[in-house]
Protein backbone atom coordinates (compact mmCIF):
# COMPACT_ATOMS: atom_id res chain seq x y z
CA UNK A 1 0.00 0.00 0.00
CA UNK A 2 2.83 2.39 0.84
CA UNK A 3 4.54 1.74 -2.48
CA UNK A 4 1.34 2.38 -4.40
CA UNK A 5 0.87 5.71 -2.65
CA UNK A 6 4.54 6.61 -3.21
CA UNK A 7 4.34 5.79 -6.91
CA UNK A 8 1.09 7.72 -7.33
CA UNK A 9 2.55 10.79 -5.62
CA UNK A 10 5.74 10.57 -7.63
CA UNK A 11 3.85 10.36 -10.91
CA UNK A 12 1.62 13.27 -9.92
CA UNK A 13 4.65 15.38 -9.03
CA UNK A 14 6.30 14.59 -12.36
CA UNK A 15 3.24 15.22 -14.50
CA UNK A 16 3.72 17.72 -17.26
CA UNK A 17 0.97 19.72 -18.77
CA UNK A 18 -1.27 22.69 -18.23
CA UNK A 19 -1.85 21.88 -14.56
CA UNK A 20 1.90 22.06 -13.96
CA UNK A 21 1.85 25.56 -15.46
CA UNK A 22 -0.77 26.92 -13.06
CA UNK A 23 1.76 28.65 -10.75
CA UNK A 24 3.38 30.48 -13.68
CA UNK A 25 -0.02 31.44 -15.11
CA UNK A 26 -1.13 32.83 -11.75
CA UNK A 27 2.09 34.77 -11.33
CA UNK A 28 1.88 36.19 -14.86
CA UNK A 29 -1.70 37.30 -14.15
CA UNK A 30 -0.55 39.04 -10.99
CA UNK A 31 2.36 40.69 -12.80
CA UNK A 32 0.07 42.06 -15.52
CA UNK A 33 -2.21 43.54 -12.86
CA UNK A 34 0.77 45.03 -11.04
CA UNK A 35 2.05 46.55 -14.30
CA UNK A 36 -1.39 48.11 -14.81
CA UNK A 37 -1.20 49.64 -11.34
CA UNK A 38 2.31 50.98 -11.97
CA UNK A 39 1.15 52.62 -15.21
CA UNK A 40 -1.93 54.02 -13.54
CA UNK A 41 0.08 55.52 -10.67
CA UNK A 42 2.73 56.82 -13.06
CA UNK A 43 0.13 58.57 -15.23
CA UNK A 44 -1.33 60.18 -12.12
CA UNK A 45 2.12 61.45 -11.13
CA UNK A 46 2.19 59.45 -7.90
CA UNK A 47 5.47 57.65 -8.58
CA UNK A 48 8.75 58.78 -10.09
CA UNK A 49 9.85 57.95 -13.60
CA UNK A 50 12.87 56.07 -12.22
CA UNK A 51 10.65 53.87 -10.07
CA UNK A 52 8.27 53.35 -12.99
CA UNK A 53 11.07 52.30 -15.36
CA UNK A 54 12.61 50.00 -12.76
CA UNK A 55 9.30 48.31 -12.01
CA UNK A 56 8.46 47.82 -15.67
CA UNK A 57 11.86 46.23 -16.29
CA UNK A 58 11.43 43.89 -13.31
CA UNK A 59 7.89 42.98 -14.34
CA UNK A 60 9.05 42.17 -17.88
CA UNK A 61 11.91 40.08 -16.50
CA UNK A 62 9.55 38.13 -14.23
CA UNK A 63 7.10 37.59 -17.09
CA UNK A 64 9.94 36.31 -19.28
CA UNK A 65 10.91 33.90 -16.51
CA UNK A 66 7.31 32.68 -16.24
CA UNK A 67 7.16 32.17 -20.00
CA UNK A 68 10.41 30.22 -19.92
CA UNK A 69 9.15 27.94 -17.16
CA UNK A 70 6.04 26.79 -19.02
CA UNK A 71 5.81 23.14 -19.98
CA UNK A 72 3.62 24.19 -22.91
CA UNK A 73 4.86 27.57 -24.12
CA UNK A 74 2.88 27.28 -27.40
CA UNK A 75 -0.43 27.26 -25.52
CA UNK A 76 -3.14 29.89 -25.20
CA UNK A 77 -1.67 31.02 -21.88
CA UNK A 78 1.84 31.13 -23.37
CA UNK A 79 0.50 33.28 -26.18
CA UNK A 80 -1.22 35.55 -23.65
CA UNK A 81 2.03 36.03 -21.72
CA UNK A 82 3.84 36.81 -25.00
CA UNK A 83 1.12 39.36 -25.80
CA UNK A 84 1.73 41.06 -22.45
CA UNK A 85 5.46 41.14 -23.12
CA UNK A 86 4.78 42.67 -26.55
CA UNK A 87 2.88 45.63 -25.10
CA UNK A 88 4.46 49.05 -24.84
CA UNK A 89 5.97 50.01 -21.50
CA UNK A 90 3.31 52.69 -21.07
CA UNK A 91 0.40 50.49 -22.19
CA UNK A 92 -2.97 51.49 -20.86
CA UNK A 93 -3.93 49.97 -17.52
CA UNK A 94 -7.16 48.78 -19.16
CA UNK A 95 -5.23 46.76 -21.75
CA UNK A 96 -3.00 45.18 -19.12
CA UNK A 97 -6.00 44.35 -16.95
CA UNK A 98 -7.68 42.74 -19.96
CA UNK A 99 -4.65 40.47 -20.32
CA UNK A 100 -4.82 39.70 -16.59
CA UNK A 101 -8.51 38.80 -16.92
CA UNK A 102 -7.76 36.52 -19.88
CA UNK A 103 -5.12 34.70 -17.83
CA UNK A 104 -7.55 34.44 -14.91
CA UNK A 105 -10.13 32.78 -17.17
CA UNK A 106 -7.52 30.30 -18.39
CA UNK A 107 -6.38 29.67 -14.83
CA UNK A 108 -9.95 29.08 -13.61
CA UNK A 109 -10.62 26.69 -16.50
CA UNK A 110 -7.49 24.65 -15.76
CA UNK A 111 -8.23 24.54 -12.03
CA UNK A 112 -11.72 23.19 -12.65
CA UNK A 113 -10.53 20.51 -15.09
Amino acid sequence: MRWTLFIALTLAACSKGPEADLPAIGEARSLAAEWALVNEQSAAGHITSTYTQTMRARLREALQTDLGSLTRPQSDYGNEIRAILATADDASPALLRAHARALKQIEDKLESA
